[in-house]
């Protein structure tokens, strides 16, 4: 039998080629494509980017991301959303935002999609916190369920429509409920 030699990709390989449409991320010695977002994914992603930024951007507290590469700890993840303090905002030489952030954000909001594995969704966000994520939301629209990720803390489930889910301290005036997020479906 003869097998195909398998070209093993670094860290460095995968940047330095070019991006693919929809992104791709660098994992566990993997490339793996994101799924193209559907109608439910998109409209969650965009409305709570919108919502984060209105709540925290004009006060200069923090500033939402979406589809942003983060570089660390060896891996190249493309978070749905991406939350960073303003401080940790990576800006270039001109002041502006940086094209490129080699940090993990405060807080990682991924949406999973009917085509994306779960598990593979966990194992990026347990990276996220291992390397300094505060805080990580997985959202399943389908069964509006979001499942809350904090570092050395047992899993949060928030299933009901009235509960309030918990932020990260920089943005707990932003005050949302499972109800609040999966309702966007229907606006």
């Amino acid at each position: 039998m003869v097998h195909a030699a398998v070209k093993s990709f670094s860290l460095e390989d995968f940047l330095a080629n070019p991006g693919t449409e929809p992104e791709s991320e660098y994992f566990d010695c993997e490339i793996i494509q994101k799924p193209m977002p559907k109608g439910k994914h998109s409209a969650i992603q965009t409305e709570f980017a919108t919502t984060i930024n209105s709540a925290l951007k004009p006060k200069r507290i923090a500033r939402a991301f979406s589809e942003l590469r983060c570089t660390f700890g060896g891996m190249s993840i493309v978070p749905d959303i991406s939350v960073f303090r303003w401080h940790r905002i990576v800006r270039d030489s001109n002041g502006e935002i940086a094209n490129v952030f080699n940090l993990p954000p405060d807080w990682m909001i991924e949406i999973l999609s009917p085509d994306q594995s779960h598990t593979k969704l966990v194992k990026k966000i347990l990276f996220a916190l291992e390397n300094g994520t505060e805080i990580a939301w997985l959202l399943d629209p389908d069964d509006k369920v979001t499942f809350i990720y904090r570092a050395n803390q047992a899993l949060q489930i928030y299933d009901r429509p009235e509960q309030v889910l918990p932020m990260i301290d920089f943005a707990n005036d932003l005050q949302l409920t499972v109800e609040t997020v999966f309702s966007w479906l229907s606006e």
